[in-house]
């Protein structure tokens, strides 16, 4: 080897280091990007039932730069993106985040983020990116990311944001993509959402209760491509503003409560491609400027309230695939040309007032896959070309005036589920192709004109779960491969013309919870098979000519709650036990020869035909007299009542107060306790004192004409059978509880008017009474003075006029009756409700103007 120049050995070794210091001062620079991403592990809430917990190659043992969700500069060095969606994480976003100042890119989506958005990530002042969607966001939105002027790229959505979009929202230069749908954000749209002239990309919709309607404003985003306010409260019209989106190709504006007409400027949208306006109350015609949307594919109106002809260029539009009109007002016929584009895949008009044929061209290309037209008024035959339409999945055309036959290839398309063809007038036999639909799952052709037998082929049809044939004409027998349906849940060949024997086959179909054989021309007996189907819920032979007897095995079966062997030729004991008890007895009925339970005695010898012992019909005779013997105690039982209750009414009514005649009671409690003699105590060693604790103490306190003019409004009250009768201690806590001024009346007396209300003598001044009484609630008030006073609560306050006159003036006297408060408050067992009739009014007058006349 040739020896190195000496000059080149100090020049590589300078090289050398300077690399080396490079590298260090490096390190040393992205020091502190690497403890914050640390410091933002730690703060994280990680699953700990997850395998391989999220973040666990976050050490540093590896460079920070090659950490998963980690993107790095590869010139810088600096951490430009950071991806953590998806990793279940569940606490507040870190703050800590902030420190990666170099950050353009910070996905945080499909986690469960919680609480509001951290402000010091408005640090983050070159990022472009902010992704939250779907998380546990709450609060307000942010005003933090108005302060991150490079973003391009905001979504907040899926999360639980309140209140409503703030105006500066609409500032960003460079915003291409706003989503803040799946909220709960309320208010306006705001107009300067205008201001967002770069936006392409807007979506407000879903959760979100707006106000009004979308801003004319809107009109001046002309890069927008696509819009997305769906089921988020809009009303109004739609703006006329909205036709300047020339490079729009998505317009979803479903499930709102826009109103008004298709505005025509729509059909400037020369872009477009989905337009989705259904579930709205728009009105009126599809406008003729539809006919330039030239990219539509896919145009959905349904559930709104428009009206006239689908037009023709409907069909004409080249890139048409889904077409969906239902529930709205159409009339006319279907446009001849729809289908033609040979891209058509999905087609449902149903629910509108369409009439003519169908159109025959609907599946060139082989790409329909759901056709519904039900519930119009359309006639014709069904077109030949769908029996050679593989790509058809569902087919409903029921509630029509559909004639001709089945197409006979129908039954045997390769993706075939559904086919509903009831209430038609379709007519012909059960169509038999070449192969069969083995994923058909309903075949519905109630209410038609078919005939013919059903064709043992029927069993092919493996996945069938309904098969409805009722109100047709089909004869001949049930073929017995009809117990190949193993996937069979209900079954309805009523009313049509079968014959033979109930194919015993059926019993096969282990699935089956619904079978109804009625009004047909069946005989035979009942096969005994037919107990094995544990899941049956409903089973319906009447109407046909069945014979024999019922099998008794039949009362097994726990999950069969409604059968009908009514109107055929049965016979022998139909048994009382097991289901049969929960049987209706007209479930039985126009069956000569059956007896048992609520049917009659049987004939001596009359048995069940061999299938169950002779048992005698007397149990239905020992039931019918034991109904008759409880309806005799019954009417007894109620007679005795009604005789008891009368005696308890007499009763009562002899112990009732009766307003009688009697003297002025003049003597008080002294007087009464000075008659207690020792003679005449009852009780051995009896004396006076005793006698008076039991005599209530609080009597003494009482003046007798308070007392006397109470019982006296009391008895009042009575006859007015407004009260029930209170006993002498309510009375006497009443009086003696209630404070008393010391007002009396010229007589001596205390005015009566006191237990209507305060008197106001001692105040200079007629303050207005809290005398409210809440009938209802029970609450009540109590003036100044502490008397219970009760209004109703539909009558105003006391107007100063009527103090005035409820206001007893020293010396005067006490006021007319006609001012006092309409009702009466006891205070120990509740509210006195005595209404002020003339007659009361006019015996309480005479009490006052007489105090000595009790006798009303």
């Amino acid at each position: 080897m040739s020896k190195m120049h000496p000059i080149l050995a100090p020049l590589l070794l300078l090289v050398l280091l300077h690399l080396d210091h490079h590298q260090s001062s490096a390190a040393a620079g992205h020091l502190p990007e690497l403890r914050a991403l640390l410091s933002v592990k730690s703060a994280f809430s990680l699953d700990p039932a997850a395998q391989r917990p999220p973040l666990v190659d976050w050490n540093s043992s590896v460079s920070h730069c090659l950490w998963p969700g980690v993107t790095c500069s590869s010139r810088t060095g600096h951490v430009t993106g950071l991806d953590l969606s998806g990793l279940n994480i569940s606490s507040p976003i870190p703050p800590q985040i902030s420190a990666l100042s170099a950050l353009r890119s910070l996905n945080l989506s499909n986690n469960l983020f919680n609480e509001s958005f951290p402000s010091e990530l408005a640090l983050l002042a070159n990022l472009q990116v902010l992704d939250l969607y779907n998380n546990n966001m709450s609060g307000p939105l942010p005003l933090a990311v108005t302060l991150m002027p490079a973003l391009r790229h905001l979504h907040l959505g899926g999360n639980f944001f309140s209140g409503s979009i703030p105006p500066e929202y609409c500032r960003w230069e460079f915003l291409e993509y706003l989503a803040v749908s799946g909220n709960e954000l309320t208010g306006a749209i705001p107009p300067e959402i205008g201001n967002l002239t770069s936006l392409k990309e807007l979506y407000v919709g879903y959760f979100n209760i707006f106000e009004g309607a979308l801003p004319p404003e809107i009109g001046n985003l002309s890069e927008l491509v696509r819009l997305d306010a769906a089921s988020c409260g809009l009303s109004g019209e739609i703006p006329a503003e909205i036709g300047k989106f020339q490079k729009l190709d998505t317009l979803f504006l479903q499930v709102n409560s826009l109103s008004g007409s298709l505005t025509a400027e729509l059909g400037q949208l020369s872009s477009l491609k989905s337009m989705d306006l259904s579930n709205n109350m728009l009105t009126g015609e599809i406008p003729e400027s539809f006919s330039q949307l030239k990219n539509l594919t896919l145009l959905n109106l349904f559930r709104n309230r428009l009206h006239g002809s689908i037009p023709d260029f409907i069909g004409d539009l080249p890139e048409l695939q889904v077409l969906q009109l239902w529930e709205n007002n159409f009339t006319g016929s279907i446009p001849v040309g729809l289908g033609t584009n040979g891209k058509l895949q999905s087609l449902d008009l149903s629910s509108n007032k369409l009439t003519g044929t169908l159109p025959p061209n609907l599946c060139n290309g082989n790409n329909l896959q759901t056709l519904i037209a039900l519930g119009n008024f359309l006639f014709g035959p069904i077109p030949e070309s769908l029996g050679s339409c593989k790509s058809l999945n569902r087919i409903r055309m029921g509630d029509n005036f559909l004639n001709g036959s089945i197409p006979k290839e129908l039954f045997g398309l390769p993706k075939l589920t559904q086919v509903e063809l009831q209430n038609n007038m379709l007519a012909g036999e059960f169509p038999v192709a070449d192969s069969f639909a083995v994923d058909l799952g309903q075949i519905s052709l109630s209410n038609n004109q078919l005939s013919g037998s059903l064709p043992p082929s029927i069993g092919n049809f493996s996945g069938v779960q309904k098969l409805l044939l009722d109100g047709n004409k089909f004869s001949g027998q049930i073929p017995p491969e009809i117990g190949k349906l193993q996937q069979l849940s209900k079954m309805d060949f009523s009313d049509n013309k079968f014959s033979g024997q109930v194919a015993p086959e059926i019993s096969q179909c282990k699935l089956l919870t619904f079978v109804d054989l009625s009004r047909n021309d069946l005989s035979g007996e009942i096969p005994n098979e037919i107990t094995g189907m544990r899941i049956l819920n409903y089973l319906n032979l009447s109407r046909n000519h069945l014979s024999g007897s019922i099998p008794a095995s039949i009362s097994s079966m726990q999950s069969l709650t409604s059968v009908d062997f009514s109107y055929n030729n049965l016979s022998g004991l139909v048994p009382g036990t097991g289901q049969f008890s929960y049987f209706n007895y007209t479930s039985f009925l126009g069956n000569r020869g059956l007896c048992g339970p609520y049917l009659g005695p049987c004939k001596d010898g009359v048995a069940d035909g061999g299938r169950q012992p002779h048992v005698k019909g007397l149990s239905a005779s020992m039931k019918l007299l034991l109904v008759i013997g409880l309806l005799i105690c019954s009417i007894a039982f109620a007679v005795a009542a009604i005789i008891k209750a009368r005696s308890l009414k007499r009763a009562s009514e002899a112990r009732a107060w009766k307003l009688t005649a009697f003297q002025r009671l003049d003597f008080t409690c002294d007087d009464i306790l000075d008659c207690l003699k020792e003679d005449n105590i009852i009780g051995k060693d009896s004396r006076k004192e005793e006698v008076e604790k039991v005599l209530d103490p609080r009597l003494k306190t009482v003046p007798p004409q308070e007392a006397m003019h109470m019982f006296y409004v009391a008895m009042l009250c009575v006859e007015e059978q407004a009260v029930e009768r209170p006993t002498m201690r309510e009375v006497v806590q009443m009086l003696t509880e209630r404070p008393r001024p010391p007002i009396t009346s010229k007589s001596g007396e205390f005015a009566v008017a006191e237990w209507f209300g305060p008197t106001l003598k001692e105040e200079s001044r007629s303050p207005k009474r809290d005398a409210r009484f809440n009938a209802g609630s029970g609450s009540s008030s109590l003036d100044r003075h502490g008397y219970l006073l009760t209004i109703n609560e539909q009558k105003n306050s006391l107007s100063t006029d009527e103090e005035e006159r409820n206001t007893i003036p020293a010396g005067e006297e006490e006021p007319s009756l006609q001012h006092l408060l309409p009702e009466i408050g006891f205070p120990l067992f509740g509210p006195l409700k005595c209404p002020v009739t003339a007659t009361l009014t006019s015996r309480i007058r005479q009490r006052i103007d007489s105090p000595s006349a009790l006798v009303p």
